[in-house]
């Protein structure tokens, strides 16, 4: 079964734009659950310091380069669309 494209009964399928929307959303949801198991984590004394110095020492973007031009594909073909749909 194909669920990239799968939507609840009488709704219209996402597009690119919309499920990128749905993706960000839950990446941050996702970021603000693992921050907040982090803070309750350092108050119980649950993480080492060698950890947190390592976490610190090494960080992870939020937005990488490869995300950025998948983004920039994104909204060059969300334009196209939108002029294909105003001259047809």
């Amino acid at each position: 079964m194909d669920t990239k494209n799968s939507t609840p009964a009488g709704h219209e399928p996402l597009d690119e734009r919309d499920r990128l929307i749905l993706a960000l959303y839950a990446q941050l949801k996702a970021e603000r659950q693992t921050r907040e198991a982090m803070e309750r984590a350092i108050r119980s004394g649950s993480v080492s310091l060698d950890v947190l110095e390592a976490m610190a020492s090494d960080p992870v973007p939020v937005v990488t380069d490869s995300d950025i031009a998948a983004l920039e594909i994104l909204l060059e073909a969300d334009e196209a669309r939108r002029r294909g749909q105003e001259e047809g």
